[in-house]
């Protein structure tokens, strides 16, 4: 977490227009899988092309911000690819999963990465887990347990959905790691921009392997997709992180799976019962512990 303006801590001065830009860039970010799913490109394809059509953006964006975009440690280099393969590797994956479960469930071990992060710092630090930390382990075990009795109680099909996207969890927090060390050197437009150029290959490389199509016959889902995810939902996050606490920002995590619930349930009939609003809660709750714990 960056600290904000002037050396103070994130969540001291923010301003209404902070917490909007906030919960906007979560809403952006919870409609990606209703993109992805009105694609024909098919799902890795998609994600290609989210990754790729924002490029000069970004740079742009670097540029304008002061960020240099190409003089950086050759380490620093290296650590920004991986971090960008891991997440091609991770979109290749959620995308396929939300194809295969329901949004919701998609949304939600799709941003397991920061609970799969939390555990990787205990072992990094060999320390013992403080009691909320324990508590959210727990809650996730409990949630996911849950949520994963009732995708096989559906169909094979969509807890194989769910693994998907709880791997594509455990890519993002391998494209997490190596980012933390890369933000000495590079700012977050420029971080964004090689990331993505790094994953653009391989997404594409995947989407061949699976025969899937690549060119789109109607191009509006892929650019919607581009522009709310990477464009909208990552610039409003560029934007707003630094003002707000772990815990805020935890705690706004609770409208993505709310909001791909709700995009499930009004586009594609996709039914939610009493125990699927208890897993997701609890896993919502773990990711929120989660967040919050990066103070320590």
């Amino acid at each position: 977490m960056t600290s904000g303006p002037a050396g103070t801590a994130p969540g001291s001065g923010w301003a209404w227009r902070h917490l909007l830009a906030l919960l906007g860039a979560n809403a952006a970010l919870a409609l990606g899988p209703w993109w992805v799913r009105m694609a024909d490109s098919g799902p890795v394809s998609a994600g290609f092309w989210r990754v790729l059509l924002p490029i000069p953006l970004l740079f742009l964006f670097a540029r304008a911000s002061g960020q240099g975009v190409t003089q950086f440690p050759r380490r620093t280099f290296i650590m920004v690819i991986a971090a960008g393969l891991f997440f091609g590797l991770d979109l290749a994956s959620w995308h396929i999963g939300i194809g295969m479960t329901r949004l919701g469930n998609a949304t939600l071990f799709g941003n397991a990465g920061s609970l799969i992060v939390m555990i990787w710092g205990l072992v990094a630090l060999q320390r013992r887990p403080r009691t909320a930390e324990v508590v959210a382990i727990l809650a996730a075990m409990a949630g996911a347990a849950i949520l994963f009795g009732r995708s096989l109680d559906i169909s094979a099909r969509t807890f194989a959905g769910d693994l998907f996207s709880l791997f594509a969890g455990l890519c993002y927090a391998f494209y997490l790691i190596p980012l933390q060390k890369a933000r000495a050197s590079l700012g977050n437009w420029a971080l964004l921009a090689w990331s993505s150029l790094a994953s653009a290959p391989l997404l594409l490389a995947i989407a061949l392997l699976l025969g899937e199509p690549v060119w789109p016959q109607t191009w509006w889902p892929v650019l919607g997709l581009a522009v709310t995810s990477q464009v909208i939902g990552q610039g409003l996050l560029v934007y707003s992180l630094r003002h707000f606490r772990p815990l805020v920002i935890g705690l706004m995590l609770l409208t993505q799976p709310v909001i791909g619930v709700l995009a499930g349930w009004l586009a594609f009939n996709e039914a939610v019962g009493i125990l699927d609003l208890l897993g997701m809660a609890l896993v919502a709750a773990a990711l929120v512990i989660a967040r919050a714990s990066e103070r320590g």
